[in-house]
């Protein structure tokens, strides 16, 4: 079993109380390695670090194109070493290897595209009201930032939000998941080789109420950017607010994916399919509500099931399977709960909603792909979040009967529209409060748009020019080009 260490101003570490947090294989069923649990100490030891990193060390006075030389280096790294990494995700939190390897593979793009972006951050000359005076702006790095991400795509979330940050000129100091640490704190060794400075990436791990907690409080840390639960989110954004800390959250999703009588049937059906079966459905964008037109709904819910029975259940690391475990217990154990409220509520049960069973199926976390119809919008299966396999068939007559329930939801992170009218795309677009429309495909991402949610589904954005600037305070300057002053000092000019 392998034991890793914090990674603190460039250099592993030992966590300061001297304990370490099994990591379970999702799969195996067992711990697989040991994860520091980090304390209070630990904390102020890193950011510490990244402090002085933005003060006193070289990265203090890098230009802006030497920042992006790092993170240039660092995607070359990336390409390297990507298929290790993934491999790691996936005895860390079960999910597929096709998908890790996919996302590991795209995530030097990541890194390339704000390595190039780290100097096109421009100011801009205000043609201002008063005269004799020149006033311009400029952007400035917000400070150390606190980057707390989740378990169902570690260096992902690492990826959306340490290269922004150290883009803009800030150091970082993270925490991954307790579930989920392993990839990250194998992936900040190949920051060090890429030429960071020391305390301008740092990694610890441990618990959310113990580590996290001391992030979010530390007086030093200027801003936090987290990914996980709206309740957790919540939780972050109040105790940030005592320090006037500034916040960005990529928070959960009740997604509805609408499928419309004259889309193309198939097509849409293997949309539903990724939005809710890939990645076992632990995922913030999964299309947990389908809204079919009744019209066509009898023929999706046919060819759902189809799909549902022939899914592969299994090995995260084998090519052919399409569904792989749970990754933590609570998660599991919080997915069949929910299966059961929906039975009580009155949703039919069309298939799978009991745990997986089968050679091969070692790790006791394994959920068979589950489909509800008869469910009405304000059945709790369809009103919260599940985080796993799990659909809900919904139907509906007239277009505004899916926008009236589409946007009934405390949510509002991304939505699935399948249609072949133009016009209704374009309607339904506007009319969906969500943060991401897909029309005819459906969890699609790209480092170049900006992702986030609306509602409880969060604050800020993620990916593209927009997220450089969650990182960046603007400065005004004002400077008077003429040697005389008014009169009369009371005044306001």
């Amino acid at each position: 079993m392998k034991t890793y260490q914090h990674f603190i101003n460039g250099a592993y570490v030992d966590p300061e109380g001297g304990e370490w947090i099994d990591s379970d294989d999702p799969y195996q069923g067992k711990p697989w390695a040991k994860i520091p649990r980090g304390t209070n100490a630990d904390v102020d030891k890193a950011v510490a670090a990244a402090k002085a990193a933005m003060t006193e060390g070289p990265f203090a006075t890098m230009s802006a194109t030497q920042r992006g030389k790092l993170l240039r280096n660092l995607g070359d790294l990336l390409v390297k070493h990507g298929e290790r990494l993934a491999e790691v995700e996936v005895r860390d939190n079960g999910k597929l290897l096709a998908e890790m390897s996919g996302q590991l593979k795209y995530q030097p793009e990541s890194w390339y595209y704000y390595a190039g972006l780290a100097d096109k951050i421009e100011g801009s000359v205000v043609p201002v009201d008063k005269p004799d005076h020149l006033v311009f702006t400029n952007h400035e790095p917000i400070g150390v930032v606190g980057a707390l991400t989740a378990w169902n795509s570690p260096l992902l979330f690492v990826a959306w939000k340490v290269a922004p940050a150290i883009a803009a000129g800030c150091s970082v100091v993270l925490k991954p998941s307790e579930f989920a640490s392993a990839s990250t704190l194998e992936f900040a060794a190949l920051t060090a080789e890429a030429g960071f400075p020391p305390g301008v990436f740092n990694v610890v791990t441990g618990l959310g109420h113990e580590t996290g907690a001391a992030m979010v409080d530390h007086p030093d840390i200027a801003k936090i950017t987290f990914t996980g639960s709206d309740a957790t989110g919540a939780q972050i954004y109040a105790a940030a607010a005592k320090r006037m800390k500034r916040v960005s959250l990529e928070l959960g999703g009740k997604s509805p994916n609408i499928i419309f009588d004259d889309a193309n049937i198939d097509a849409a059906v293997s949309g539903a399919v990724s939005g809710i079966f890939a990645a076992t459905g632990q995922t913030c964008i999964a299309g947990s509500r389908l809204l079919v037109q009744n019209s066509v709904k009898d023929e999706v819910i046919e060819k759902l099931v189809a799909i549902a029975k022939s899914a592969q259940i299994g090995d995260p690391m084998k090519a052919d399977t399409n569904i792989g475990p749970v990754t933590t217990r609570p998660q599991y154990e919080k997915i069949l709960s929910y299966i059961e409220v929906a039975k009580s509520d009155g949703a039919t049960l069309l298939h799978g909603g009991k745990p997986a069973s089968g050679p091969g199926l070692t790790g006791d976390q394994f959920i068979e792909p589950t489909i509800f119809c008869d469910v009405t919008n304000d059945m709790r299966i369809a009103q919260e979040e599940v985080f796993g396999p799990v659909l809900s068939v919904i139907g509906f007559d007239q277009e505004e009967d899916a926008i009236r329930i589409g946007n009934d939801v405390i949510y509002g992170l991304a939505a699935g529209i399948w249609t072949r009218d133009i016009g209704r795309a374009v309607r339904m677009s506007r009319a969906l409060k969500v943060g991401t429309v897909w029309i005819n495909t459906y969890r699609a991402i790209s480092y170049m748009v900006p992702f986030g949610g609306m509602k409880n589904s969060g604050i800020g954005r993620e990916n593209g020019i927009e997220a450089i600037h969650e990182f960046l305070e603007t400065k005004s300057t004002w400077i008077n080009t003429s040697d005389d002053y008014p009169s009369n000092p009371f005044i306001m000019r």
